[in-house]
């Protein structure tokens, strides 16, 4: 029978070799467990974006479920994590309540992090920055200077011109950006918020 100390051993180096998967990593700076889903479907048949995405939230668990090197890059690569817009109804349906809303983002940053953005999902990307960036400026958001920045951004330069004229006619469209009183305490917000990001990543 082999002693104490070698059965340690032997279980230690077992620990130190094992892969820390992207569920790992999940539950660390979530909270939320990945194990928890038996794949009831519920979240799938709740999301209005379950169509258009890659791989629906159930089967995007099933994925993250099995703990590979592989399921994990493809769900950084995926397009899913991009089309979620976080409206909840997954969560409310869930009956072992695994918070996929608070899952999404963080899966969104590891994907920044890991340069592993899926080609497709660029535009996304660009919108989500180009809006946070609006927000930190003028401290709400500024539809022309948005607009315009993102385009540009992006590539689209025409994208939308077309409507332009009708809403600035209605008064719908400032060409003017009207700043908050407290900008200071904006930035501060996005400032804390980056620091959280960074601490939780590790970056």
């Amino acid at each position: 029978m082999p002693e104490l100390s070698s059965i340690h051993h032997v279980l230690e180096t077992k620990e130190e070799n094992k892969y820390h998967s992207l569920a790992d990593k999940i539950f660390e700076n979530t909270g939320v467990l990945i194990e928890r889903c038996y794949q009831c479907g519920k979240c799938t048949a709740s999301c209005p974006l379950a169509s258009e995405m890659e791989h629906p939230p159930s089967h995007l668990l099933r994925m993250l479920q099995y703990e590979t090197p592989e399921m994990d890059d493809k769900v950084l690569r995926s397009q899913t994590v991009w089309f979620c817009v976080t409206c909840e109804m997954c969560q409310s349906r869930c009956p072992q309540d695994v918070d996929l809303p608070i899952v999404m983002p963080y899966l969104k940053r590891e994907s920044l992090r890991e340069k592993k953005v899926n080609p497709k999902s660029k535009d996304i990307v660009t919108f989500h920055q180009t809006f946070c960036e609006t927000v930190n400026w003028t401290g709400r958001l500024f539809d022309f200077g948005f607009i315009l920045d993102y385009n540009i951004r992006s590539g689209n330069f025409l994208h939308d011109a077309k409507f332009a004229p009708k809403l600035y006619l209605k008064g719908k469209l400032r060409l003017l950006p009207e700043f908050i009183k407290d900008r200071k305490g904006i930035k501060n917000i996005f400032r804390k918020t980056k620091h959280t990001v960074e601490k939780d990543l590790k970056v």
